[in-house]
């Protein structure tokens, strides 16, 4: 009976015990023991809930000698030091660690578990095989975005296809250390022939990233300009253009404007290679204007016309700073009935929000005179920190007072990147557009 109830007694304690940790067991198998980034009280559940960006003032402690290297594969830990996920680690970001996988996703799946090669490979697939199931690439499309960051749950990591070729954006310093892994899955992707790394400059030597020693690995094999097809419209794409050389992140946007456009006179401000412009033309518009401060940008604009057989006299483009021109053509009484203002990342830290926040008043203001009464505003941005506070609809509605309007919100839209982007991000490349009613 003794031994009945001893046996009992250490059945009872073994089931009622917490359930081992599935990362911290891999961990614990691994030759050479891992750092752990222990969270402070109160922030462990804002990264269970899916925020991938550990940042520096939610670290409480360290655990680990020698301390973790940029680079290093690291444990994320709750205040009682038992994981919570593993991420990358980063010693002179304001983001400490990027996770990369939780606690419960391991214990679903532990091929990938604290394997950075394997996890590449496996997101990379997974983000190949949605946008097949949404029919990219496809005989009309042929431009897309294959991985959308924290989207795709690769943080930092941006993959834009354009046919048979790849372009990677690279902002964090994990991707440049696997940036042959990458390579090699990219090309591992039937119709990818080239692959272009573009990585982030400025965001990269925040990173850490000595950016002198930033190589192309095979600046001959790829060529310098391409062209592609987007809902039946051709495209000829720079690659040393901006971004990836084309904003492969509004292509729905750009459709929608085609929808609206008929019998419309139509201007698109900040246009680039004039994705929107050639939507406008394409819908019926009968008059576009398309207007950047980029010469290179607006030779494509107008080889893109050519391409597709438009009337240069319905279509035309002019370079001019956007402020200049609107104020320019207020001063002249001209108005358009649909106006899109597409400006470039105002706000790429919040530490510039509030300075931000007056430049996309300004803008805004004046693009909501040049709307004519009852006509429509597509308003764009792509700054992540004024899209993520929340400021943006408060911005524009600030911008109706300024301009003295009555504006009336029609359609909100995200990123049209193939998969959402997560919410919880606080920092990343987001886009929002948001159609106004002018009155």
């Amino acid at each position: 009976m003794q031994q009945l109830q001893a046996r009992l007694l250490k059945s009872l304690s073994i089931s009622s015990s917490p359930a081992a940790s599935t990362i911290q067991e891999i961990a614990s198998a691994r030759p050479k023991g891992l750092s752990k980034v222990v969270l402070k009280k109160g922030k462990t559940q804002l990264f269970k809930d899916g925020s991938p960006m550990v940042y520096s003032g939610a670290v409480d402690r360290i655990i680990g000698r020698p301390p973790p290297k940029t680079g290093d594969v690291v444990l994320v830990a709750d205040g009682a030091e038992k994981p919570i996920g593993w991420g990358l680690y980063n010693s002179v970001s304001m983001f400490s660690v990027r996770l990369m996988q939780l606690e419960e996703e391991a214990a679903r799946d532990p091929s990938c578990t604290l394997d950075m090669q394997k996890l590449i490979e496996t997101r990379i697939l997974t983000a190949r095989e949605l946008r097949k199931s949404l029919g990219l690439p496809s005989a009309s499309t042929n431009a897309y975005r294959l991985v959308n960051s924290e989207g795709d749950r690769l943080s930092g990591l941006i993959i834009d296809v354009f046919g048979d070729l790849a372009v990677v954006a690279s902002s964090a310093a994990w991707v440049e250390k696997y940036k042959a892994e990458i390579e090699d899955c990219v090309r591992g992707i039937d119709e990818i022939n080239h692959v272009k790394w573009r990585p982030s400059v400025e965001i990269l030597k925040e990173e850490g990233i000595d950016v002198s020693e930033l190589k192309d690995t095979n600046p001959s094999n790829c060529p310098e300009r391409t062209k592609v097809t987007e809902n039946g419209i051709f495209y000829a794409i720079s690659l040393e253009g901006q971004k990836t050389g084309f904003y492969a992140d509004q292509r729905e946007n750009r459709h929608f404007i085609s929808t609206i456009s008929e019998g419309q006179k139509v201007l698109d401000l900040c246009c680039y290679s004039g994705g929107f412009s050639l939507n406008a033309a394409r819908g019926g518009a009968i008059n576009v204007t398309g207007i950047d401060s980029s010469l290179p940008a607006l030779e494509l604009a107008k080889e893109n016309v050519i391409l597709n057989s438009m009337d240069p006299d319905r279509i035309s483009f002019l370079k001019a700073d956007a402020t200049t021109f609107m104020k320019d053509a207020l001063s002249r009484n001209e108005c358009w009935d649909i106006v899109i203002l597409d400006p470039p990342k105002l706000a790429p830290r919040k530490k510039v929000l509030q300075t931000a926040s007056g430049m996309y008043r300004t803008l805004n203001s004046l693009a909501m005179q040049l709307t004519r009464k009852g006509g429509l505003l597509m308003t764009c941005s792509c700054s992540g920190a004024m899209t993520q506070s929340g400021m943006f609809l408060q911005t524009l509605q600030g911008a109706a007072s300024m301009a003295k309007k009555k504006i009336t919100v029609l359609r909100q839209a995200g990123a049209a990147c193939d998969h959402p982007i997560d919410p919880t991000y606080p920092e990343g490349a987001y886009l929002s557009n948001i159609l106004l009613r002018v009155l």
